[in-house]
C-alpha cells in the first residue's frame, strides 16, 4: 500500500491519490505510517505523499491531515523512533502547519497545551512544533470560535499563551518551553506572562539547570521585560545566597540538605557570564540592570544590592560603555552605606526605629571570598573598584605635608572606612587569584613612586601587607621591585623609610634584589639632595636591624619583632648568619663615611643605633667604637678644663652662615641609651666567660667620659659656655644664632646626663643632688632663652616638644617622685622633692610625649615607634598622675605656694586629658588592659578574679573619681572657680563617657549625673558651659532622642533673653541653672541650634529613606496597603519629633536674640525645619491614595506649625529687620535703605517665577551699588566692602525662609486636595510685604545731608583735585 501511495504521488495530478486514500479506512493510514516510521524506512516520502493527497480545500483532507498530525506528534513523543526520522517528521509537520485552517490550529494547540499540563509528554519533540502553530494562528485574520466567544487569531494566540502559563509545567520541559517562546512573535503583555511564569519556576528545579533557563529567558527579553528578568534572577539569587548564609552560620546539621557552596557559586559564576554575554548584545539590557540598581540609592542601598548583583556589576565593568556608570554607583553605595552607619550609631533614636542590615562593604568582601570559585570575570572590577576606593577616599594633605592618623573607631569618617575598604579589597584579590597579584603590585609601586608629593601611607600599608602574606611568591615580581628602587633618591624620607620596612621581607628571600637595593643606597649617600643622604642611612639601619650576625640575641627583645611569614621565608638561616656578619660589616663602614656630613645625616644614624643594637647585638663593638671615636672628637680629656665639651667645634661657620654641625646631645643620648642596653643585656651574659680586655675597653671608657662630663658641668658656670645673661640671643645676628644653638645643644647634654645619672643611681644621695644641680642649668638657660631672645618661646616650645629624655625614663622619673614609698630610697627623693620646678618639668615632659603620640603616632627616642612599649609607659605614666590628681587636689595646692605657670595638680590633669584620648586613638583594642592597668588596688593575684570586670565598670570607678573633683570645684565661690581646671575635667569626662555601654546603667547613672549638675550649678563662664552642655547631648543622644531637653533649654533661653515684644513679660522656667544672662546667648542657644540641625538631618534621613521604599513598592506592583503598616511607627516617630521641634522654634523666634551668630543660625535651621516639613508632607503625596488619605497626628502637625510657628517667623523677621539700626558709622547706602521697611513678597515672587531664592539678596546688592554712589568720597573702599558684605550676610536667609514657607504652604494645598482634607484652613496666608518709604526717617536724613554740605564747603577745594579720579575708580 505504501508502494501504491508513492507511485500516485509520483504523478503530476493528486486526483488519483485523493481518492485513493478515501477509500482507506482510518486506521489504515496510521498504522502504515507508524510501521514505517519504526522500521526506520521512507516515513518522510511518504508522509509528503499523504499530504498532498490531503488538501486543506477539503473537508476530508483536512480532517485526515488532523489525523496524521497526532499521529506523528505521537509516534515523536513515543521515543521510538531514530533521531533522524522523529527530525524530519517534524520539520515536514512545521512545513505544512500554515495550511490548516484556524480552527484546527486551536484545536491542535490545545493538544499541546493539555499534554503539558498533564505531564504526558515523553521527550518534548514534539514542542518544536508549537511555536509554528501559534505563528500560524496569530496570521489568521477570520474570528474563530474560541470557549464560548469567538476571537480573532492574535486574541486566540494570546488566549492560548495564558493558559499555557497559568498551568502546571514539569520541570525538565521548563528550558524547552521558555525556548519555545523565542521563535513566536509576542506582545509585550505575552512576554510578562512567560518571564513571570519562567521565573516562578526557578526555585522548583534544579540548580545545575537554571543557567539554561536563564540563557533562555535573556534571549527571549529581546522581545521585552527585560526589567523583569534581571530582576527575577537578582532576586532569586539574593535570596538563595542569604538562605545559604543563615544556614551555614546556624545549625551545621543543615548543611547535609543544603546545596553545596561550592555548586552554588558555579552556578551563579555561569549565569553572571550569561547576563554579560547578553549585555554586550542587547545594551538596552545594561542600562535597565543599572538603572534598576540605582533606584535602590534613593532609600536603602542594601537593599537592592546583594553579594550576586554586586558581582554581576563588577563582571559588567568589562564592557567598556559601563565600566565609569557602575563603578561610580558602586563607590556612592560604598559611602552612603558608611554614612548611614556612622548616622545611626551616633543616634539612638534612629536604632529603635531601623533595623540592623547587612552593608554594602560586607557584600563586596562576600564577593572577594565567593569569586575563589572560578569568578575570573569578576576579579578586574574588583581592583579596579578597590583602586578607585583608595584613590578617591585615602588621606588627604594637611598642613605642613603631614597626615594626622586618626581612630579605628566608626564614629569618625565613612571616607577612611570606604579607603580602608578598598585595601582590604585588594589584599584579599591578592590572596585568591594569582594571575592578578602582579597587576596589583605595579599599581601600588607605581602610585608609592609616582605620588610623592601626596600622602600615600594607604598604599604603603597595603604593599607591607600584601608582602607579608607571600614573600617566596612575589619573587616573580621582583623586577617591579627593583625598579622602584631606582626612585628612592627622589621620594621623601619618610615614604622611603616605609616602603623599605614593607620590601624587607623579600630582601631575605632574594640576594639579586638586596644587591641591587645596596647599589641604590651607595649612590644616594653622595648625592647632592640632603634627603636622598638622609633615605641611604634610613636604608643601611634597616639592613643592618633585620639582617642578624651568628651570635646575636634572639628577638625577643627587639622594638618590632618579624611576623612569622617573614621567620619562615629565612630558610637558609644558619648560613645567612655567617654571610651576615661581612654584608653588615661592610654596611657600617659605609655609615662611618655619614659621620662627616651634615647634622641630619649624622641625628639619624644617632637615632637609630639604638634599635642596631636590640636587634644585631653582635655589632656592640662595631657601634659602639664608632661612637667613642665620634665623641672624643668633642670631648676635653683634661679632667680640670671646663666646659668638658668642645661646643665651637659642633658649630660649623659658611661666611654669615651660621649651621649646626655635630648634633652632640644627640650623640650623647645615643651613646648613654646604648650604654644603659649593653650594661643590662649583654655584660650579664657574659659573666663567667672571658673575654678580651679591648672588647670591655669601650665600655669603661664611655662610663669614664660620662661620669668626667657630669663632674664638669655641674661644677661649670654659664659664663663658661659664654650663654650668660649678657649674651647676645637675638635671630638677626651670627653671633645670636650661634648662641642658641650652643644653648640648646647645653640643655640637650643636661637632659642626657640626668637620665643617665638617674639610671646609674641606685637611688644615691649624691647621684640625685648632681641630677638636680645639672636640672638647675637647664633652667637657667631655659629662662634666659625666654626671657632675652625675641622668637626664644617658639622655639623653646619646639624645643621642648623634642625632650632627649626617654618615655621611659620619663614613667620611672616620675614613679619614684611621687608613688615611690620605699623606706630607702625616702632620704634622696626628698633631694628632688623639694624642687617643686623640677617636678614640674619632669610631668611637663610626660606631657609633651603624650602630645608627640597624639600627632605623629609614636614618640621620639629609644623604643619610640614601638607600640607596645609606649602603651606600657602610658600606663605607668597614667597610674602616677592619676594618684598625684587626686590625692593632692589643685585647691590644697594652690592655696599653699604662689608660683608662675600652672599648678602640678593641673598638669597633671591636663596629662590624663591627653592619654585618654592618645589611648582612644590609637589603643582601642587594649582599652580594657588600660583600665585594669590604673586600678591601683588591683594585685597580681587577683588578677584572674577581675578579669570578668567589664570595661564600662572599670570606666565607671573612674568617672566616680573625676565626678567628686568637679563637685568639689562647683561647691566653691565663683571667684574661687577654677575654669580651666573645670573645662579639663568635662573633657575627660567626655572621653571616658565615650567606653561606656549606651544600655548600661553605669551610663544611665552618667547621664543624670550630668542633667542634674547642668540643673543645678550656674556659672557665667561661657568655655565651660559649652563643654557641659555638650556633654549632656553627646550622652542623651546616644540613650533617647534630645528634642526635650531642646524645647526645656529653649524656654530657658526665652525667659533670660526676653520677648521680641518689649510689652510681653515672659515667665522664666529656670529648668537647667546651666543657661544664665550670660551664657543663654550666643553659647548656649548655638549649641541648641546645632544639636535642632542634627535632629531635622535625622528626619530627613528618615523620609528619604520612606520614600525610597514607596518608589520601589510602586515600581515592583506590590500592594502599597501591606507594605504602609511596618512604617507606620517610623511616621509616628517622625512627626512626634517633628511636632516637639516646632514648639522648641516656637520659644526661639519669640526670643530676643541679639543680632549676629545666633539669628543667623536660627533663620537657617527654621528654613531647614519647613525644607523637612515640605519633604514630609510630598511623603504622604505619595502614599496618600493607597492609604487612603493621612494619619490624624499629621494633621495635628500642620495646624500647630499655622498656629505656632509661621505667624510667629514673619513677626521674628520684623524684629530682625528692626535690630539692624544705622550704627555710628554709617555706609551712606545703609541710612537710605533705613527708608524702607524692609520686607520681601515682591522679591519673592520673582524667587518662585524664576526659580531662585536669592533673588531678593541680588536686588538689594544692586540697589546698595547705586546708593553708594551719592557719598562714596567720604568713605574708604575697605570698610565699604565689609559693610556691603555684612549687610548681604544678615539678609540672605531671610529670603531663602519665605521661600521655604510658601513651598511649603505650596505643597500642602496639593496635599488638601488629594486627600480631601482642608489642611489649609490652619494657614493664615501672609499679607503684602512691599517696601514702604518712611517719611519721617526721610525727613532727617535730607536735613543732616543739608548740615553736611554746609560743613564741607570750605574743603571743597582742597579736596576737588582727587575728587575725579575717585570716581573713576568706583565706577570700574
Amino acid at each position: 500500500m505504501d508502494q501504491k501511495i508513492l507511485s500516485l504521488a509520483a504523478e503530476k495530478t493528486a486526483d488519483k491519490l485523493q481518492e485513493f486514500l478515501q477509500t482507506l479506512r482510518e486506521g489504515d493510514l496510521t498504522n502504515l505510517l507508524q510501521n514505517q516510521a519504526v522500521k526506520g524506512k521512507v516515513a518522510g516520502a511518504l508522509l509528503r505523499a499523504i499530504f498532498k493527497g490531503s488538501p486543506c480545500s477539503g473537508e476530508a483532507g483536512t480532517l485526515r491531515r488532523r489525523k496524521i498530525y497526532t499521529c506523528c506528534i505521537q509516534l515523536v513523543e513515543s521515543g521510538d523512533l531514530q533521531k533522524e526520522i522523529a527530525s524530519e517528521i517534524i520539520g515536514l509537520l512545521m512545513l505544512e502547519a500554515h495550511h490548516f485552517p484556524g480552527p484546527l490550529l486551536v484545536e491542535l494547540a490545545n493538544e499541546f497545551i493539555s499534554a503539558v499540563r498533564e505531564g504526558s509528554l515523553v521527550n518534548g519533540k514534539s514542542l518544536e512544533l508549537l511555536p509554528i502553530i501559534l505563528t500560524a494562528l496569530a496570521t489568521k485574520k477570520e474570528n474563530l470560535a474560541y470557549g464560548k466567544g469567538v476571537l480573532s487569531g492574535e486574541e486566540c494566540k494570546k488566549q492560548l499563551i495564558n493558559t499555557l502559563c497559568s498551568g502546571r509545567w514539569d520541570q525538565q520541559y521548563v528550558i524547552q518551553l521558555t525556548s519555545m517562546f523565542k521563535d513566536v512573535p509576542l506582545t509585550a503583555e505575552e512576554v510578562e506572562f512567560v518571564v513571570e511564569k519562567a521565573l516562578s519556576m526557578f526555585s522548583k528545579m534544579n540548580l545545575q539547570e537554571i543557567p539554561p533557563l536563564v540563557y533562555q529567558l535573556l534571549v527571549l527579553s529581546s522581545k521585552g521585560s527585560r526589567k523583569s528578568v534581571l530582576e527575577g534572577i537578582i532576586a532569586f539569587f539574593s535570596a538563595l545566597d542569604k538562605q545559604h548564609n543563615e544556614e551555614q552560620s546556624g545549625d551545621e546539621l543543615l548543611d547535609v540538605i543544603t546545596v553545596p557552596s561550592g555548586e552554588l557559586r558555579h552556578v551563579e559564576g555561569t549565569i553572571i557570564l550569561h547576563i554579560v554575554f547578553a549585555i554586550k548584545l542587547d545594551y538596552e539590557l545594561g542600562r535597565e540592570l543599572v538603572k534598576h540598581l540605582k533606584v535602590g540609592q534613593q532609600g536603602d542601598s542594601s537593599n537592592n544590592l546583594s553579594p550576586f548583583s554586586i558581582a554581576l556589576l563588577l563582571s559588567v565593568t568589562r564592557i567598556q560603555r559601563f565600566q565609569d556608570q557602575v563603578l561610580d554607583l558602586l563607590k556612592t553605595s560604598v559611602v552612603k552605606s558608611f554614612k548611614d552607619l556612622q548616622l545611626l550609631q551616633g543616634s539612638k533614636f534612629l536604632q529603635n526605629l531601623v533595623p540592623h542590615r547587612s552593608y554594602v562593604s560586607t557584600m563586596i568582601l562576600e564577593v572577594v571570598k565567593n569569586s575563589v570559585h572560578s569568578w575570573d570575570h569578576v576579579t578586574q572590577g574588583l581592583v579596579e573598584l578597590g583602586f578607585i576606593l583608595m584613590d578617591s577616599y585615602g588621606p588627604k594633605k594637611v598642613l605642613d605635608g603631614k597626615t594626622i592618623e586618626t581612630s579605628p573607631s566608626l564614629s569618625r569618617m565613612p571616607n577612611q572606612h570606604a579607603c580602608k575598604l578598598g585595601a582590604n579589597i585588594l589584599l584579599e584579590t591578592f590572596k585568591i587569584h594569582e594571575m592578578i597579584r602582579q597587576e596589583i603590585l605595579e599599581q601600588v609601586l607605581n602610585r608609592v613612586v609616582t605620588r610623592a608629593s601626596s600622602p600615600i601611607s594607604h598604599f604603603l600599608d597595603l604593599l607591607s601587607n600584601i608582602v607579608m602574606y607571600a614573600p617566596l611568591v612575589l619573587q616573580s615580581c621582583s623586577s617591579k621591585v627593583t625598579e622602584a628602587f631606582d626612585y628612592l633618591s627622589f621620594l621623601p624620607l619618610q615614604t622611603v623609610q616605609r616602603l623599605l620596612k614593607a620590601v624587607q621581607p623579600l630582601l631575605k628571600v632574594s640576594m639579586s634584589m638586596r644587591d641591587s637595593l645596596i647599589l641604590v643606597l651607595r649612590k644616594a649617600m653622595f648625592a647632592n639632595q640632603l634627603d636622598a643622604r638622609k633615605s641611604a642611612v634610613a636604608g643601611f639601619l634597616l639592613l643592618l636591624k633585620n639582617f642578624k650576625v651568628l651570635g646575636s640575641l634572639s628577638s625577643s627583645q627587639c622594638s618590632q619583632s618579624l611576623s612569622v611569614s617573614q621567620v619562615h621565608v629565612d630558610v637558609h638561616s644558619h648560613y645567612n648568619s655567617v654571610a651576615n656578619e661581612t654584608f653588615c660589616l661592610e654596611i657600617m663602614d659605609s655609615l662611618r663615611r655619614c659621620l662627616s656630613q651634615q647634622a641630619d645625616v649624622r641625628l639619624m644614624l644617632y637615632e637609630g643605633f639604638y634599635d642596631v643594637l636590640r636587634r644585631n647585638s653582635q655589632l656592640a663593638n662595631s657601634v659602639m667604637q664608632t661612637l667613642l671615636s665620634q665623641l672624643k672628637q668633642f670631648y676635653e680629656p683634661k679632667p680640670d678644663l671646663l666646659p668638658p665639651l668642645k661646643l665651637e667645634a659642633c658649630i660649623l661657620t659658611q661666611g654669615d652662615k651660621i649651621s649646626l654641625q655635630e648634633p652632640l646631645d644627640y650623640l650623647l643620648c645615643c651613646i648613654q641609651h646604648c650604654l644603659a642596653w649593653y650594661k643590662n643585656t649583654v655584660i650579664p651574659l657574659q659573666q663567667g666567660e672571658e673575654e678580651e680586655e679591648e672588647e670591655e675597653a669601650f665600655y669603661e671608657d664611655l662610663d669614664d667620659i660620662l661620669e668626667s662630663i657630669t663632674n664638669r658641668m655641674i661644677k661649670s658656670e654659664l659664663e663658661d659656655f659664654e650663654l650668660d645673661k649678657s649674651a647676645d640671643f637675638s635671630q638677626s645676628t651670627s653671633i645670636g644664632i650661634k648662641n642658641n644653638i650652643c644653648a640648646f645643644l647645653v640643655m640637650g647634654v643636661c637632659e642626657v646626663l640626668i637620665e643617665y645619672n638617674f639610671s646609674i643611681s641606685s637611688f644615691s644621695k649624691n647621684r640625685f643632688e648632681d641630677i638636680l644641680s645639672l636640672f638647675m642649668c637647664y633652667k637657667k638657660l631655659s629662662d634666659i632663652l625666654n626671657e632675652k631672645a625675641g622668637k626664644g618661646k617658639t622655639k623653646m616650645a619646639n624645643r621642648t616638644n623634642d625632650s632627649l629624655l626617654s618615655m621611659k625614663f620619663v614613667s620611672s622619673l616620675l614613679t619614684a617622685l611621687f608613688r615611690d614609698s620605699i623606706q630607702s630610697h625616702q632620704e634622696s627623693l626628698s633631694v628632688l622633692r623639694s624642687s617643686n620646678e623640677f617636678m614640674r618639668y619632669a610631668v611637663n615632659v610626660a606631657l609633651q610625649k603624650v602630645q608627640q603620640l597624639k600627632e605623629t603616632g609614636h614618640v621620639s627616642g629609644p623604643d619610640g615607634q614601638n607600640p607596645d612599649k609606649i602603651f606600657q609607659n602610658l600606663c605607668d605614666i597614667t597610674r602616677v598622675l592619676l594618684w598625684r590628681y587626686t590625692s593632692i587636689p589643685t585647691s590644697v595646692e594652690e592655696s599653699g605656694k604662689k608660683e608662675k605657670g600652672k599648678s602640678i595638680s593641673l598638669l597633671c590633669l591636663e596629662g590624663l586629658q591627653k592619654i585618654f584620648s592618645a589611648v582612644q586613638q590609637f589603643y582601642q583594642p587594649k582599652i580594657q588592659q588600660f583600665l585594669r592597668a590604673l586600678d591601683v588596688t588591683d594585685k597580681e593575684g587577683e588578677e584572674r578574679e577581675d578579669a570578668d570586670i567589664s570595661v564600662t565598670q572599670r570606666t565607671a570607678f573612674q568617672i566616680r573619681q573625676f565626678q567628686r573633683s568637679l563637685l568639689n570645684l562647683l561647691s566653691s565661690q565663683e571667684e574661687d572657680f577654677n575654669s580651666k581646671e573645670a573645662l579639663l575635667l568635662v573633657t575627660v569626662l567626655t572621653s571616658l563617657s565615650k567606653l561606656l555601654e549606651p544600655s548600661s546603667p553605669q551610663f544611665v547613672q552618667m547621664l543624670s549625673w550630668t542633667s542634674k549638675i547642668c540643673k543645678e550649678n550656674s556659672r557665667e563662664d561661657a568655655l565651660f558651659c559649652k563643654s557641659l552642655m555638650n556633654l549632656l547631648f553627646s550622652l542623651h543622644v546616644s540613650y533617647k532622642s534630645p528634642v526635650i531637653l531642646l524645647r526645656d533649654l529653649s524656654q530657658d533661653i526665652h525667659g533670660h533673653l526676653g520677648d521680641i515684644d518689649q510689652d510681653v513679660e515672659v515667665e522664666k522656667t529656670n529648668h537647667f541653672a546651666m543657661v544664665n544672662l550670660r551664657t543663654a546667648a550666643p553659647t548656649v542657644c548655638l549649641l541648641v541650634l546645632s544639636q535642632a540641625e542634627k535632629v531635622l538631618e535625622e528626619v530627613d534621613w528618615l523620609i528619604t529613606k520612606l520614600k525610597g521604599q514607596v518608589s520601589q513598592e510602586t515600581l515592583s506592583k506590590e500592594a502599597s496597603s501591606q507594605a504602609t503598616i511596618p512604617n507606620q511607627p517610623v511616621e509616628k516617630a517622625i512627626i512626634m519629633q517633628l511636632g516637639t521641634l516646632l514648639t522648641f522654634f516656637h520659644e526661639l523666634v519669640q526670643t530676643a536674640l541679639p543680632s549676629g551668630s545666633c539669628v543667623d543660625t536660627l533663620l537657617k535651621d527654621l528654613c531647614k525645619m519647613y525644607t523637612t516639613l515640605t519633604a514630609l508632607v510630598r511623603y504622604y503625596l505619595q502614599v496618600c491614595q493607597s492609604s487612603g488619605g493621612i494619619p490624624k497626628n499629621m494633621e495635628k502637625l500642620v495646624k500647630l506649625s499655622g498656629s505656632h510657628l509661621t505667624p510667629l517667623c514673619y513677626s521674628f523677621i520684623s524684629y530682625v529687620q528692626g535690630q539692624k539700626q544705622i550704627p555710628a558709622y554709617q555706609p551712606p547706602w545703609n541710612v537710605y535703605s533705613s527708608l524702607f521697611s524692609r520686607t520681601w513678597h515682591v522679591e519673592q515672587a520673582s524667587c518662585v517665577s524664576h526659580g531662585s531664592s536669592c533673588r531678593a539678596s541680588l536686588y538689594f546688592q544692586n540697589k546698595s551699588k547705586s546708593l553708594n554712589y551719592t557719598g562714596e568720597k567720604k568713605e574708604k573702599p575697605a570698610a565699604v566692602a565689609t559693610a556691603m558684605a555684612r549687610v548681604l550676610r544678615e539678609t540672605k536667609p531671610i529670603p531663602n525662609l519665605i521661600f521655604a514657607i510658601e513651598q511649603y504652604e505650596k505643597f500642602l494645598i496639593h496635599l488638601s486636595k488629594k486627600s480631601k482634607v482642608n489642611l489649609m484652613q490652619h494657614m493664615k496666608l501672609s499679607t503684602s510685604r512691599d517696601f514702604k518709604i518712611k517719611g519721617n526717617i526721610l525727613d532727617m536724613v535730607l536735613r543732616e545731608d543739608g548740615e553736611d554740605e554746609n560743613e564741607e564747603g570750605t574743603a571743597s577745594d582742597h579736596g576737588g583735585q582727587n575728587k575725579e579720579p575717585a570716581k573713576k575708580k568706583r565706577k570700574k
